[in-house]
């Protein structure tokens, strides 16, 4: 490995980092086409490795919220257990779809994102919301229903997942905002380590470069969050900034995408 490819693996991770802790969420979608195009590795495998990276860095950030007893652990386990079944199966799918093709679709899905990102985050209204006995009956089936067809896309794509699971917890649960961030984690962290596995088993997975991104994530992150202190006034138009960036990445993805179909 270059002296080159090892700076672009450790500053690609930076600028997710960055982008984490600065807006507190989103910069994970960045970490295909950095893989892809900045660092240069093939389609699939810059798929693989960035649900490596995304693992890493959400049980990072897990053991921060588990400490401030912000997550909901048995909603957050089955809507985990569900999404795992979910990701297990997108990550087949995803191997079989040729890479320009997964890198054009996932082009869109990140200016899908952009636009979600200007949307402001609702939060639910029952912070004791609890799944126990005798609220499974109502709790249960909207969890793992929407578990699945997260983990389904976040296999897909080798994403977190982050920006539909925590809508989708508290459309299942009503909790608030801040335990819906918080339990999301433990998703992302086992959507991202399911998609890593089914990609590592055939061998699409550079672990020099999963290495060397996360090194740059955590020092991005400590970066980001100082950053964030001081502009704490105004992340409204941080995250309006962030999600034109996402969009305009977005583009050039999936043009790029589909360039090798068009005359």
């Amino acid at each position: 490995m270059s002296a080159a490819a090892i700076m672009l693996s450790v500053l690609s991770g930076a600028l997710v980092g960055l982008s984490l802790g600065l807006i507190g969420g989103g910069g994970s979608i960045l970490a295909v086409p950095l893989m892809a195009y900045v660092v240069g590795l093939p389609p699939h495998a810059a798929i693989g490795t960035s649900a490596v990276a995304v693992a890493a860095s959400a049980l990072a950030n897990l053991g921060g919220h588990a400490r401030a007893r912000t997550v909901k652990w048995p909603c957050a386990i089955v809507f985990a257990l569900s999404g795992v079944a979910g990701a297990a199966i997108g990550a087949q799918l995803g191997k079989r779809v040729d890479g320009q093709v997964l890198l054009a679709a996932f082009g869109a899905l990140m200016v899908i994102v952009a636009g979600l990102m200007l949307r402001p985050r609702r939060s639910g209204d029952d912070p004791q919301v609890r799944l126990t006995r005798s609220s499974a009956a109502h709790l249960l089936a909207p969890l793992a229903g929407t578990g699945l067809a997260v983990g389904a896309l976040s296999g897909f794509f080798g994403i977190g997942g982050g920006f539909l699971i925590v809508p989708g917890l508290i459309s299942a649960t009503a909790m608030p905002l801040l335990n819906a961030i918080g339990s999301s984690l433990v998703s992302v962290s086992a959507f991202g380590a399911t998609t890593a596995v089914s990609y590592a088993a055939s061998g699409l997975v550079a672990w020099r470069v999963a290495g060397l991104f996360i090194v740059g994530a955590l020092a991005g992150g400590y970066a980001g969050i100082e950053a964030a202190q001081a502009l704490a006034g105004r992340k409204r138009v941080l995250e309006i900034v962030f999600s034109a960036v996402v969009a305009v990445v977005g583009l050039y993805v999936t043009a790029r995408g589909l360039a090798r179909f068009l005359p």
